[in-house]
């Protein structure tokens, strides 16, 4: 049963040509191949074990096609689209809080209280975030977006760690952000920001898999 195997990853390594990845992606799809070998004992011949991987997997072809048109969405691309949506979260944030702090606004007011009110959604809506930085990178990259996750997921946190530490210092009051700053709250802060990069890793294997 090892002929539609070889076949198969024979065309798909044609297809693919010079792919920077083509070595992981062989053996990502070779693996898979491997799984479906082991639950294909009742196919009576290598046809039907043929038919069977081309109807799990799909064709070489079009995986070749799909691995293709993914090259024009680059490393850098992702890893800097990433940084600056963080970047984007961290300033709206950091807008909001001064000006809350500055203008006495009724409706700004109602908007902040509203928004203290439910931190741990806030959160959590925060954690699906890197959940998708992960799962986005390992389903554009596959194998090896394994350390442009590392890397955009470190440059990501920066503005995350500077806030902290001015708040830690009192470069920025406390006051600020009442009523949220609070030992539970910063507690919880630096839980869950222990927690982002096991999060990005799960996501980024879920979107490896979604690769498949």
């Amino acid at each position: 049963m090892e002929q539609p195997k070889n076949r198969f990853l024979s065309e798909l390594a044609d297809g693919l040509g010079d792919h920077p990845d083509k070595e992981n992606i062989l053996r990502e799809y070779e693996a898979h191949i491997e799984e479906i070998l082991l639950e294909s004992f009742d196919c009576k011949s290598e046809e039907e074990v043929a038919e069977r991987i081309l109807t799990r997997l799909g064709s070489p072809e079009e995986i070749a096609g799909l691995w293709q048109e993914e090259l024009s969405v680059t490393p850098s691309n992702m890893k800097w689209l990433f940084i600056l949506l963080n970047i984007v979260f961290f300033l709206g944030g950091s807008f909001l809080t001064l000006a809350h702090n500055l203008f006495h606004w009724d409706w700004l007011a109602a908007v902040w209280s509203s928004l203290t009110a439910i931190p741990t959604i806030i959160a959590f809506v925060y954690m699906f975030f890197w959940a998708l930085l992960g799962y986005e990178i390992g389903k554009g990259f596959g194998h090896g977006g394994r350390k442009l996750l590392r890397k955009t997921f470190l440059l990501s946190l920066i503005p995350n760690l500077i806030l902290m530490l001015l708040t830690v210092f009192r470069v920025i009051p406390h006051s600020w952000f009442a009523p949220l700053l609070t030992k539970e709250f910063i507690t919880v802060c630096i839980i869950f920001t222990i927690f982002l990069y096991p999060i990005s890793v799960l996501g980024y294997r879920w979107g490896r898999k979604a690769s498949i």
